[in-house]
Formats: C-alpha cells, structure tokens, sequence
C-alpha cells in the first residue's frame, strides 16, 4: 500500500516536513546534505521503525530538540500511522490511535523497502543484516510470523538470562523455544523457496552471472531444534547464551561455488544485494499481491551505464510506488516523475 501523506519534525536536518506523494514516481531532488537522505529515513522509519543508515534512532533526532515525530497516511485513512522517539526512551508507534507493542507491526500497513549507496552491506556484515532482508518478506508472505517471531525473541531473551543467572532454570524455556524456533525456521525456508526464481531472473540480469542463494536454518539441517539444544548445552551453560536456533540462520550467497562476499568485487557486491532486494519486491508483487514502496536514494551514483539500465529495467516491472532522489530536478532513469520536491537547507517544497 502506497504512502498518501507524511509530516516529519526534527528528522536530522528537517525541522518540519510534509510531503503528499504520488501513488508511483515521486522525485525529491537538492544538493548533497539538503536533507533528501533524511527524508527518506523518515518514510522508511514510518514502516520500519528505524532507520536504514543506523540502528540507533535516537542519532536521527535533530541536535536542538529532544524528540522526533513521524505521521503519515496510506490509502487507508482509519490506519493513519505515528512513530516518536525520544532520547533516552523507547521508540513508540500507533497505527489507527492505537499504541503498538512491536514495532514491527507497522510494516503491515506500510510496507517499504530501501536502496541506498550502502546497500552491499547486506553481503558483508553480519548474518543479522540478512536477518531482516530475509524475515521482512516473510511478515508479508505469512501474516502470523510477526506474532511467532516475537515470542521467539521473548523466550530466548528468557532463556538466556536464566543461562546466565541459574542455568539449571534455562531447559525450562526449551520446549516453547523449539516450537516457536522450528515454525520461524519453516516459514522462512517456505518464503525463499518461493523466492528462488524471482530471484535467479533478477540476479542474472543484473549481474550477469549465476548466483546461488541458499538458506541456514540455525542448526544442523538433518536435526531438530531440539537434538540442538541438547547438543550445546555444555557451551551454552559455559557462556550463557544459546548457540541454535533461527536467531543463528543466515543467507548464502555464492559465485562460481565461493562466498560472494569474499570473491565478488564492490559493484558486483553492490548488483547482488540490489538483486536481493528487488527479487523479493517482484516475488510480492506477482505472487501476493502487495506492493511495497521502494526508496532509491541516489540510485546511479555506483552503477555504469549498462548495469544502470537493467536495474531501471527491473525497477519499472515492479509497477510500485517510487521514491527517488538526485542532486537535480531532470534524472533521465525513470522518465518524467509524478511529483516532484525541491530541498534546500532541510527545507521541502513541492515544485
């Protein structure tokens, strides 16, 4: 579902925003450090409940003042959506007036996905990273996943503690940890099933080469959760936290049978995670129905000019609601835009 509307105050350099945007090609164009970025953290927070650039919000939050505020509206107007976070508080969000109690659920009524200059940072940090690539298709493929992963988290939180705290309390938290774990494992190995050919189309059109996307559940693929936690128990008990499980899973991606974030150069790295991305974003689209808006922040700073028409290529067949910025008002990507804004100084207008 498309962004209709959004007001932002205090959102780095942007005191005070509001923008009604285009059901399909919005432009937000300024010169380096106007604020374009910022705005598009501020969409993306709305949906996401952070941002794309850190996982600190509190460092989004304009240096003069102690609080920020996101609102917006879809093409649902009873589901309008709120998020404040202040410093040295909790995050908080509404959707409909109503207060939330995960963040997560705001991207069930404003999905959003982002493409930024940092983008192959998927390939090399972290497993956490892919983490959340992989679990934010799976919130919209099956709509009780949100609910299981919480509890998941809960339970592990729980387990660790007591690992840490008395460790003969711990096993108590198993069987709710395997039941939850082993349905979180299912339901993202479902979802990347369904995303391989999405996903082998994508990939070579934009890098040109076969690459292979495999998943890790967290433990050994011929166990149980259950025969994994009895497995590593006597670690576990010796660090205090819990070695297997869906919090440990990870996405592999593969050139030539080699990790592709150790062979694959920087652009190849960078066409990759594009290619991870609007595979999933096609996947939706075609085979659920949803349709997800995509922030391009600069999108032809790193590509030459024949990977940057395969991506423009792949981007129109999405056919969802664009966000783009440039540094000038006539960007020759993606034709003429629907809208357009101007930004100066952290100041937003519509042109």
């Amino acid at each position: 579902m498309s962004l209709a509307f959004i007001s932002l105050e205090n959102v780095r350099c942007v005191e005070k925003a509001e923008l009604g945007l285009h059901p399909e090609r919005n432009l937000i164009w300024g010169p380096n450090g106007s604020g374009k970025t910022s705005i598009l953290e501020g969409m993306f927070l709305l949906g996401r409940g952070r941002s794309f650039r850190t996982r600190n919000t509190e460092r989004l939050i304009h240096y003069r003042t102690p609080q920020l505020t996101v609102f917006g509206r879809t093409a649902d107007p009873e589901r309008a959506l709120g998020l404040q976070a202040s410093r040295g508080a909790a995050t908080v969000a509404k959707i409909g007036g109503e207060f939330l109690s995960s963040l997560a659920e705001l991207s069930t009524v404003f999905p959003v996905q982002v493409i930024d200059p940092g983008v192959h940072k998927l390939l090399e940090e972290s497993a956490a990273r892919r983490r959340r690539w992989m679990d934010w298709a799976v919130f919209h493929v099956e709509h009780g996943f949100v609910e299981v992963w919480t509890r998941y988290h809960r339970a592990l939180q729980q387990r660790n503690a007591a690992l840490r705290d008395d460790a003969t309390q711990a096993s108590a938290w198993d069987p709710e940890l395997i039941q939850l774990g082993e349905s979180l494992a299912e339901s993202r190995r479902r979802s990347l099933e369904g995303l391989q050919p999405y996903w082998q189309d994508t990939a070579r059109s934009l890098v040109g080469r076969e690459v292979e996307l495999t998943y890790s559940q967290g433990w050994a693929r011929d166990g149980t959760l259950a025969d994994a936690l009895r497995g590593s128990w006597a670690r576990d008990e010796a660090r205090g936290i819990t070695h297997a499980g869906p919090h440990r899973a990870d996405v592999h991606l593969r050139l030539d049978g080699l990790p592709a974030r150790e062979v694959a150069s920087r652009g190849q790295q960078k066409l990759i995670a594009v290619a991870m991305i609007l595979a999933q974003l096609a996947m939706l689209r075609e085979g659920f129905a949803t349709s997800p808006t995509l922030l391009l922040d600069d999108p032809a700073a790193e590509l030459d000019s024949t990977h940057l028409s395969a991506f423009i290529e792949q981007v129109l067949r999405l056919r969802c609601q664009l966000v783009v910025t440039a540094l000038g008002p006539d960007p020759v990507m993606f034709s003429a835009p629907d809208r357009v804004f101007h930004v100066e100084q952290g100041r937003v207008r519509p042109v």
